[in-house]
């Protein structure tokens, strides 16, 4: 005698290499709208360097674009930071703010390391393209990060 199947049985076999196949798609189109967004936009630095984050980087003054500044005693160096962070889950807005007080931070340490007081002539760059502001910064973001890339000069007064 010959015993058939259990029909649950029959119908897991069936649906589960179907439901597997559907979440493989699923995941490769996640995938490839994730590398597909690249927005540019300009972003408040006075909002973001009215955050604790900012407040609490004593000791180093910031001076974006053309903004005046105390005469410069001491050229020290012209550096860069390009700082990425996550930005899945979070507004693009929150994102480029992270990344720019992340890049923040990096002049800080280094004008602490090198022995400078400011960092002056700061601006972004984004493909390969200067923004130079007294007033916002560009931040690229996507699904996936959001990426600001400074330069500026570290100086002592």
């Amino acid at each position: 005698m010959k015993v058939s199947p259990h029909p649950q049985s029959v119908r897991n076999s069936v649906l589960r290499p179907c439901a597997t196949v559907v979440a493989a798609i699923l995941a490769l189109a996640m995938i490839g709208s994730a590398h597909a967004r690249d927005d540019s936009a300009e972003y408040s630095i006075a909002e973001a360097m009215n955050t604790s984050t900012a407040k609490a980087l004593e000791g180093v003054s910031f001076y974006f674009g053309g903004q005046s500044h105390p005469e410069v005693k001491k050229h020290i160096g012209n550096y860069s930071s390009r700082r990425t962070t996550n930005a899945f889950g979070k507004s693009d807005a929150d994102a480029c703010q992270w990344a720019f007080l992340s890049a923040i931070k990096t002049f800080y340490e280094r004008a602490q390391k090198e022995g400078g007081n400011a960092v002056i002539n700061l601006k972004s760059v984004t493909t390969g393209e200067t923004h130079s502001s007294d007033t916002t910064y560009v931040c690229r973001a996507g699904n996936v990060v959001a990426k600001v890339y400074l330069t500026g000069d570290v100086v002592s007064f």
